[in-house]
């Protein structure tokens, strides 16, 4: 396995030499610049900023290239997407994308390459979350300074961006009980407080703001994150933490 420095340098090269002069730079974001990665539970979030729309034969060997390189990264591999320049500042909401990849699309490109290169795109609301946390937080890997490519994402973007991965937490707690209980505390922090939060930070944050039957689930999951072995999580109580914090957020949406 590639430690995450060298498979970012790689991804950089790599990068450059598909698309030549219409790279404009790349972004890391997520847990890699917010100080809970863990090679075991985390993966490496990429966003790749083009000048110009990709042709078929550079998604292909783009696309090649990342999949390549996440099957020689952590366990859950690279998660990226390539967007336009023009559509990074101002802003566009919801965000058109030109590539994307995670392995959780790793069978379906597979099955059909052909397939994947020419129908993955389209548009991304979780994009105005990932270019929040790179204007706050992100790192540079090649191109123009994040604030020259980024422009400001509107906070109601944002707020609808992370309500859509948690919108439907009460049904789905039960079967992702350490992804949403963090996910939830960190969509109430930015909600209450207008903090930009890791998932770690934000179930942290929690333990000081949420009702105190609610700290043990915060602390199972908070531990499970950590790379604490699977817990068997209270479903009541984690459905019951899920709907609090959903009626939480929604007021203050």
């Amino acid at each position: 396995m590639l430690d995450t420095e060298t498979l970012l340098d790689e991804f950089v090269r790599r990068s450059k030499t598909v698309l030549k002069d219409g790279l404009e730079g790349v972004y890391l974001h997520g847990s890699s610049v917010m100080g809970c990665f863990n090679p075991q539970k985390s993966d490496i979030d990429v966003i790749t900023v083009i000048s110009e729309p990709m042709a078929l034969n550079a998604k292909r060997e783009f696309m090649r290239m990342v999949v390549d390189l996440s099957a020689r990264g952590p366990k859950k591999g690279i998660e990226m997407s390539v967007v336009l320049r023009r559509v990074c500042s101002p802003f566009v909401y919801p965000t058109p994308y030109e590539l994307h990849f995670s392995v959780g699309h790793l069978d379906r490109y597979m099955r059909d390459p052909e397939d994947y290169v020419r129908s993955m795109n389209g548009v991304d609301w979780d994009l105005a979350a990932h270019f929040t946390i790179i204007r706050a937080r992100g790192r540079r890997l090649f191109g123009a300074p994040i604030e020259e490519v980024f422009g400001e994402v509107p906070k109601e973007d944002y707020m609808d961006s992370i309500w859509r991965d948690i919108s439907d937490a009460e049904e789905d707690i039960a079967q992702d009980t350490m992804y949403l209980t963090l996910n939830l505390a960190r969509v109430l922090a930015f909600g209450e407080e207008g903090l930009v939060l890791s998932k770690k930070e934000g179930g942290e944050w929690a333990l000081n703001a949420l009702p105190k039957e609610y700290l043990p689930l915060l602390k199972e999951a908070l531990r499970e994150y950590a790379g604490g072995a699977d817990i068997a999580y209270d479903a009541e109580l984690a459905k019951a933490y899920a709907r609090y914090m959903l009626e939480r957020i929604g007021g203050g949406k």
